[in-house]
């Protein structure tokens, strides 16, 4: 292996109250009449705390030679506002040079999924905005939601400057490859190693693992034994707190890896620097099959999922008639947190009658919601 790509998710989501609609409620609602900002709130400041504390050691790693790019979500990013000193660790961590910051969807959504992107695009260009505000930069590279992956949405991301995309790389796209290159599309493609993201991010504090204790260099040697240009690992940037509060060895393991790597004669790359370096390679697949991390059946494999992101797409059409309305910014807002993607994957609880009953709180909401949205056009 040439060089090595991380990429870290950050985010925290909004979510949903249990919520039935009162009879007589009217007007344009607020968002915390559907989110519980009080335990949002809440979670998000013991998760801030911890943050800081990785990203201090991510900045130790970088000093040794570490090179990493960060997805951080609209909902997280909006959350940051209660704690400036998290956003300011961020500036920190770009200012070194050696940190990339990707473009997303604003509301973490499913929006490519619609029939019609214009939602998509639109998300795609509030974040792009979001990002311009908050760190003063364009991004390059594309990380979809749950790194999905859907081919329509390829020429609408070239054709906004993107230069890079991050997807997930399940087996139906792979069709027998490695995810060990750049792969050739509308924009180049990189798709994540899910094993080895996973040794990091789920089983690294597991004692009981064949791989414990994984140290740097037992994972350098990995890496190094197989055979390609890049390899791309992305996991949540959160459950590494998980791993520091359990005493693990994550705190060492991340200021050492980047050396560990140099030492095997490995680059640390950030996705923009892969995709300009390594020539692509054709993967067929990727004009035909879609996918999404944890798989497609779980994001909307069952009959109250396709429901619901039919009921999205009604109502973004209906709200989209309201474009000249003096609250449609206000409710295209709510419109954006109800379309987050762990609503969708909490209604495939592996716990039957927990998936159904959120269903059901959902769509209650949802039936609240578009009263006001056919209230505001009538």
């Amino acid at each position: 292996m040439k060089a090595v790509c991380i990429c870290m998710g950050v985010h925290l989501p909004y979510s949903p109250k249990w919520y039935w609609p009162v009879e007589g409620f009217f007007g344009v609602p607020e968002v915390d009449r559907y989110f519980d900002r009080n335990n949002i709130f809440s979670k998000f400041l013991k998760t801030s705390r911890q943050l800081l504390r990785l990203n201090d050691l991510v900045l130790e790693s970088i000093e040794r030679g570490g090179r990493y790019s960060f997805d951080l979500s609209g909902p997280f990013l909006e959350q940051c506002q209660w704690d400036p000193e998290l956003i300011e660790s961020f500036h920190e961590l770009e200012e070194t040079g050696s940190v990339e910051f990707t473009g997303s969807c604003i509301y973490h959504s499913l929006s490519s999924l619609y029939p019609d992107l214009s939602w998509f695009k639109d998300e795609v260009l509030l974040y792009r905005e979001l990002l311009r505000e908050v760190f003063g930069i364009t991004p390059e590279t594309f990380v979809n939601t749950e790194l999905l992956y859907t081919e329509r949405v390829g020429k609408i991301l070239s054709g906004l400057g993107f230069k890079c995309l991050i997807a997930e790389g399940s087996r139906n796209l792979m069709n027998g490859y490695g995810p060990v290159h750049v792969f050739e599309n509308h924009l180049p493609t990189l798709l994540r190693h899910i094993n080895l993201s996973e040794d990091l991010e789920l089983r690294f504090s597991e004692k009981n693992w064949q791989g414990y204790p994984l140290i740097p260099e037992k994972f350098a040697d990995w890496i190094a034994s197989m055979e390609g240009d890049t390899l791309t690992l992305y996991f949540n940037y959160a459950n590494l707190c998980f791993h520091y509060k359990n005493q693990s060895m994550i705190t060492d393991f991340i200021r050492v890896f980047p050396e560990a790597l140099k030492a095997r004669g490995i680059e640390m790359l950030t996705p923009s620097e892969a995709v300009r370096k390594f020539a692509p390679v054709r993967l067929p697949t990727l004009r035909t099959g879609q996918t999404i991390r944890y798989g497609m059946h779980n994001a909307v494999g069952n009959h109250a999922q396709q429901l619901y992101l039919r009921e999205l797409v009604r109502i973004g059409e209906e709200l989209s008639e309201l474009e000249e309305n003096k609250d449609y910014r206000k409710l295209r807002q709510v419109f954006g947190y109800l379309q987050q993607s762990e609503i969708f994957f909490s209604m495939n609880s592996g716990n039957i009658r927990e998936g159904y009953e959120r269903a059901v709180n959902y769509f209650s909401i949802l039936s609240d919601f578009r009263r006001a949205v056919l209230e505001e056009g009538a």
